[in-house]
């Protein structure tokens, strides 16, 4: 388990570099998430980077991050861009690392709710990208982290229901990001097309 810090600017900078990428034509679009639209994860990123910069100071967050196209925030080109930023900076104080905190009901240390976000950002990220036909740029740092994290999810009773989808097998030799996102239920290859 992580017992230091981490800085989530790498990644939430590198996310936020693909949502300015988003056209408008492609929040209809489809993404490695089962059943959501480009426009539904991008509403899920609105709610999880506020959800996750409240968890950081310790703020009290009713409900949880939705996932639905029709909620998108009118002012997510901007918002989200902010958020992730605000994300980052919060995470950045020392005493963020300390003690328990919650995001939609799930109480943990601190520290685990620091890499569940950093994995959350990082993930979704690239959910992101392919499903916008964008490159990413994972930090590599925020790979191996999230990689340690998520484990090799070999007992699946090790981990909260729900967490992630099936694991997608992907060779051992395979690039960090590949093999996390086997382990996270993406299949690494996913296209749109």
């Amino acid at each position: 388990m992580q017992t230091t810090t981490l800085d989530l600017g790498p990644q939430t900078a590198e996310v936020a570099r693909v949502v300015a990428g988003v056209r408008e034509d492609q929040l209809c679009h489809p993404t490695p998430c089962e059943d959501m639209t480009v426009a539904a994860l991008l509403d899920h990123l609105v709610g999880l980077t506020l959800a996750f910069r409240l968890a950081a100071e310790k703020t009290a967050f009713d409900g949880g991050p939705s996932a639905d196209a029709a909620s998108l925030a009118p002012d997510w080109r901007t918002r989200l861009p902010a958020q992730l930023a605000a994300l980052a900076a919060a995470w950045r104080e020392p005493d963020a690392w300390e003690g328990t905190t919650e995001v939609a009901g799930v109480r943990m240390p601190a520290p685990a709710m620091a890499l569940v976000a950093l994995d959350e950002v990082l993930v979704h990220g690239w959910d992101l990208a392919v499903a916008t036909g964008q490159p990413y740029r994972p930090d590599d740092a925020a790979v191996e982290a999230c990689l340690d994290f998520v484990g090799d999810r070999s007992d699946p009773a090790d981990e909260p229901e729900g967490l992630f989808g099936p694991v997608v097998p992907v060779p051992d030799g395979a690039p960090a990001m590949d093999r996390l996102l086997g382990r996270t239920g993406r299949d690494p290859t996913w296209s749109s097309t």
